[in-house]
């Protein structure tokens, strides 16, 4: 059986920073620590609610992380700042390795599903705005669950849904906590080192191989078929 591959969405496929310039011209020089702790809180938010079984979907976190962002640098931000913030959220750009990656993994006949803390609807419209909607077969979106990633139910899910065993369906992102989450269901995983100062977590579990491009899956897959 050929292997799925489940692409992790925000930060692994799509660049969350690509908010950036958005914010410098609304706030100038804080802008990147701003998007930095935007993204922190933003996942903050989902392990919480995953906790809590108090779930609200992801646009919900996205917006509250704003807002005490917003508090927090004393930024200011109008309701129409907010909103447009929020807007540019679903045109985030992919990172520059993504289309050529996943061109070569269609070319050699893989399987490919997005995997997102995001809702299907919006996951669908971000990869549309990036042109590599159609690489996918299928959106699995936590919000069918109810719960956020790293909870076990929502691998299953994923595996659910794509009609596959663990041992078949590699988790591709470049969030630790996401590797960890799917390593703990004995799903292998490629994790996407996107920012070279991040440390993986020092615990007893490791990703089953570390890529620095996306480009370099498709070599790291094919040797462990």
């Amino acid at each position: 059986m050929r292997p799925v591959l489940a692409f992790d969405i925000y930060g692994t496929l799509i660049d969350p920073h690509g908010i950036v310039l958005e914010l410098d011209k609304l706030i100038g020089k804080q802008a990147r620590e701003f998007s930095r702790r935007w993204r922190d809180k933003q996942l903050e938010y989902t392990f919480r609610r995953g906790l809590m079984r108090q779930y609200v979907d992801f646009s919900v976190c996205t917006r509250q992380a704003l807002d005490y962002c917003d508090t927090t640098f004393g930024a200011q931000l109008s309701d129409a700042d907010k909103q447009h913030l929020i807007q540019h959220y679903g045109r985030l750009p992919a990172f520059a390795d993504v289309g050529p990656a996943l061109e070569a993994l269609r070319h050699n006949g893989m399987q490919m599903v997005a995997f997102s803390n995001g809702t299907a609807g919006g996951v669908r419209d971000l990869l549309q705005q990036a042109d590599i909607l159609d690489f996918f077969s299928d959106i699995i979106s936590v919000d069918e669950i109810g719960s956020y990633k790293p909870d076990p139910a929502v691998y299953q899910h994923c595996l659910s849904r794509a009609g596959t065993k663990a041992e078949s369906c590699w988790l591709v992102s470049a969030n630790p906590f996401d590797i960890l989450g799917a390593a703990a269901v004995n799903m292998p995983t490629a994790w996407v080192r996107r920012d070279p100062a991040v440390t993986f977590d020092p615990w007893e579990i490791r990703p089953t191989a570390s890529i620095e491009q996306l480009t370099d899956l498709i070599s790291v897959v094919q040797n462990h078929e």
